[in-house]
């Protein structure tokens, strides 16, 4: 089963259980996923790769409101996007952590002839993309500053 026809299925479940967090969370999926399926230039089909970085940005869409939410007190308004933030987790792929982060970023630099803080920068940049959906980018280039610095 694709993410789309998942998503579908968790929808219904969610109605079924009464969890408006879910059901709210889900809706906003499934609209971006429509989206993506009708908008210009598409074939009308959404692989799998595709849903999972419209579920990418819709996290960290979140997880910056929620930042935001927090930095003008409004708890309960952050405490909300977090709550959808979970729902999305549950979709995309076990992320990363610091301590798992640490070696391969070590590996790269040593590969890449990279120890001046100044090419930190390309060195994210390459790990990003090595990386993707495997770690956020903001993690990356925390542990990137940490080992060349």
């Amino acid at each position: 089963m694709n993410l789309f026809d998942q998503i579908s299925e968790d929808i219904k479940a969610s109605m079924l259980a009464r969890d408006k967090v879910s059901l709210e969370a889900l809706r906003g999926i499934k609209k971006e996923f429509l989206e993506a399926k009708t908008a210009k230039g598409s074939n009308g089909e959404l692989s799998d790769e595709q849903a999972l970085t419209i579920i990418r940005r819709l996290l960290k869409q979140r997880k910056d409101s929620a930042e935001i939410y927090q930095q003008n007190g409004r708890p309960e308004l952050a405490e909300a996007e977090l709550a959808e933030c979970h729902v999305l987790e549950r979709y995309l792929p076990k992320q990363l952590n610091e301590d798992e982060l640490l070696p391969i970023v070590r590996l790269a630099a040593e590969q890449h002839g990279i120890t001046d803080p100044k090419q930190g920068g390309r060195l994210t940049g390459m790990l990003c993309k090595q990386l993707a959906g495997q770690a956020d980018g903001k993690l990356i280039g925390e542990v990137v500053r940490k080992v060349l610095g």
